[in-house]
């Protein structure tokens, strides 16, 4: 598997950011590491081997990246106010910086004439910022793999609550979000799934609040809730993975 390791200074956060290649060619996917998590857990918790027949016969190539949740959603001890301007620096990051190197570096590898769309993918919180960003982004990224998030910003922030928060909160924003906005357009031409388990340490109510948002505004996501079997660990989303990638790329 061709790889390729970056560490850049960040114009948006004001430090270095780390992160890695795993690929020579296909469509370009983002992966963002669970709660705390840090670029190199996409290799070191096997993720990079559960996609391995679709990175290694270039379907896909996959972008694994920092987080910043210490500085913002996890910081429950800090200022609310300054933790979500954190996090919007660090969507900054990826819309401006990262996301960007990736579609160039796509666009060369694959030959394309036009910077191609991105896959947001993650699991517990990565899947909150995957689909968080999908659906702020739509013209930047094309779908996303969200797999047992939690899709309200109050498990970050808790009570608090302001205009980036709300923003940074899909069962709010997305409940109110108008039937004629030119998102729509691009909802509707994409694939994108949502999943959670119900088992052990799984917490499927806003994937069930969001399954519901998206039937009322006639948008088509895959929403799936799996089993009671079914828990908060590596070993299902490696399955999880496996099952919807071909959808993803059909």
């Amino acid at each position: 598997m061709e790889t390729q390791y970056f560490k850049e200074y960040s114009p948006a956060l004001g430090r270095e950011m780390e992160c890695k290649l795993y690929g020579h060619a296909g469509r370009p996917m983002l992966f963002i590491p669970c709660q705390d998590g840090r670029f190199f857990d996409f290799e070191n918790y096997h993720m990079a081997g559960t996609l391995a027949p679709w990175i290694d016969s270039g379907q896909v190539m996959v972008l694994s990246i920092d987080t910043m949740d210490k500085e913002s959603w996890s910081d429950k001890d800090g200022d609310p106010y300054w933790r979500i301007r954190r996090y919007e620096q660090w969507i900054d990051y990826i819309v401006q910086e990262a996301g960007p190197m990736l579609q160039q570096i796509a666009r060369e590898k694959n030959g394309w004439e036009s910077l191609p769309g991105i896959i947001p993918f993650g699991c517990s919180l990565g899947a909150t910022h995957a689909l968080n960003l999908y659906l702020r982004h739509p013209d930047l990224f094309d779908g996303c793999l969200a797999l047992s998030g939690i899709y309200t910003a109050s498990y970050g922030f808790g009570d608090y609550m302001d205009e980036a928060v709300y923003r940074n909160s899909p069962v709010d924003y997305m409940a109110n979000f108008p039937a004629d906005h030119p998102f729509m357009d691009y909802y509707r031409a994409k694939k994108a799934v949502v999943c959670c388990g119900q088992g052990d340490w799984e917490q499927p109510a806003t994937t069930w609040r969001m399954k519901e948002i998206f039937e009322q505004k006639g948008i088509p996501v895959w929403v799936d809730l799996w089993g009671y079997d079914v828990c908060h660990d590596w070993p299902w989303w490696y399955q999880q993975v496996i099952y919807y990638m071909p959808y993803l790329l059909g």
